[in-house]
């Protein structure tokens, strides 16, 4: 019993020391601090480089904590990073999404959302970098209204659309993937 505990103890460090040894080293190619990305240049499915990869994408979910980023938003990033280390700019990327849900409170401007939740708005840097990575930002007009948000009220950097139903399969028969986030 006493080897087989000292056999147990040894297997426990030998497993601790690997875990402590593989740290996770994330990169942040072009959007910085959120999106972070692990290179793995021998995975299979790598982005295409000769293609232009046309993306619309549908965010609803927001847990609205102080400090968290809307996942969606989150997400997109990380595929703005992934294909960067790729060696692919915003220019072979149109890539669009559209807020709704509980994420649309995360289009506030930065008065307006302080006073609202009494705390600054997390989204507001993500937001601003998805935009000068040529993002295209749609919240839905219907959502604005169901949350009670005038539209002097949303962040300028996005555009109001009359609602998500219509940015989502307008872009689609356009030709865009569609990816939901919720």
């Amino acid at each position: 019993m006493k080897i087989l505990s000292c056999s147990a103890i040894a297997i426990l460090l030998v497993l601790s020391c690997i875990a402590l040894t593989w740290a996770v080293d994330w990169q942040y190619p072009l959007i910085k601090g959120e999106g972070g990305i692990v290179s793995l240049p021998k995975a299979e499915v790598q982005p295409d480089t000769t293609l232009e990869y046309k993306i619309v994408f549908d965010i609803t979910g927001w847990p609205k904590m102080e400090g968290n980023v809307v996942p969606g938003l989150a997400k997109v990033a990380r595929l703005i990073n992934v294909f960067a280390a790729a060696g692919m700019g915003p220019e072979k990327m149109k890539l669009v999404l559209v807020l709704h849900g509980p994420a649309t409170e995360s289009v506030l401007k930065p008065a307006m959302f302080k006073k609202k939740h009494g705390f600054v708005n997390p989204n507001l840097e993500l937001i601003d970098q998805l935009k000068k990575a040529g993002v295209k930002l749609f919240v839905c007009g219907q959502a604005l209204a169901e949350h009670d948000i005038a539209h002097p009220s949303v962040n300028p950097q996005f555009e109001i659309a009359l609602s998500a139903l219509t940015v989502v399969p307008t872009y689609e028969l356009r030709g865009y993937a569609f990816i939901p986030f919720y």
